[in-house]
């Protein structure tokens, strides 16, 4: 078995895209820059315009910050992929990659969770809504979020650091991302699967819990409320945060 260490890595990205590429590179381009303008707009106008700053909107553009740290970690390598067929990476700026990949997708849980408390307390306890959500407890959560997605990412960069990869240096993605860097590896990857194990706990079942018992009980909510114009205007707060969740 060949043991040379490894310290660059090959991406592959699309295969037998020839004749495509330029379309692809174009495509890609496009939607890249119309998620940087979304994005960029969504956090302008939060930041300049008194009507958008309750918690909802706040809370909007940190994920709208989120989204341009993740699209802006991942598309211009991309890119680079699809222009080349194919690009290396040093094994420092692919684990940095990986890194400032998992810290976004780890906090985007943790804010979505925290975006639907917030609409639990504006539909199920309004009177008291103003008093709990305050500027002190936004600024608070949304540091927590982050805080988490810096805290939970690193573990698996450390633990990258001390494999040893060896044969195969071709990563068939168009980033870093973990599991094919597992799949590289000649080293012992049984601690790193079972740190993945953990922190899909915090990270995926219990969010994914709270955020369902959150929406149930503001539809039951909602279904209570006797007068149709009430029903009316609860479900169009809650779809006016559907709908800017997706646009971000």
């Amino acid at each position: 078995m060949n043991k040379t260490t490894i310290d660059e890595f090959w991406l592959l990205g699309f295969e037998n895209i020839h004749g495509l590429k330029i379309m692809l590179f174009l495509l890609f381009l496009i939607i890249y820059m119309l998620t940087l303008f979304a994005n960029f707009t969504i956090i302008s106008f939060v930041s300049i315009s008194h009507h958008m700053n309750s918690p909802m909107y706040f809370f909007l553009s940190h994920l709208s910050l989120n989204d341009l740290l993740l699209s802006t970690t991942i598309v211009p390598e991309m890119l680079q992929v699809i222009l080349r067929e194919g690009s290396s990476i040093s094994r420092a700026g692919c684990f940095t990659q990986l890194y400032f990949f998992s810290v976004p997708i780890v906090n985007e849980c943790l804010l979505l969770t925290v975006m639907s408390y917030d609409r639990y307390l504006a539909i199920c306890n309004p009177l008291r809504y103003s008093s709990i959500m305050d500027l002190k407890l936004c600024v608070l959560l949304a540091t927590f979020s982050w805080v988490c997605g810096l805290v939970f990412a690193f573990p698996h960069i450390v633990l990258l650091y001390k494999m040893t990869f060896c044969e195969s240096n071709t990563i068939n993605h168009f980033y870093c991302d973990l599991p094919p860097l597992l799949r590289l590896s000649c080293s012992d990857i049984s601690v790193s699967k079972t740190v993945s194990v953990f922190e899909s706990i915090p990270l995926v079942f219990l969010p994914f819990i709270f955020i369902s018992m959150s929406y149930i009980n503001i539809i039951v909510a909602i279904l209570r409320i006797s007068t149709s114009a009430g029903r009316q205007k609860a479900f169009s707060t809650c779809t006016k945060k559907v709908a800017a969740i997706v646009m971000s």
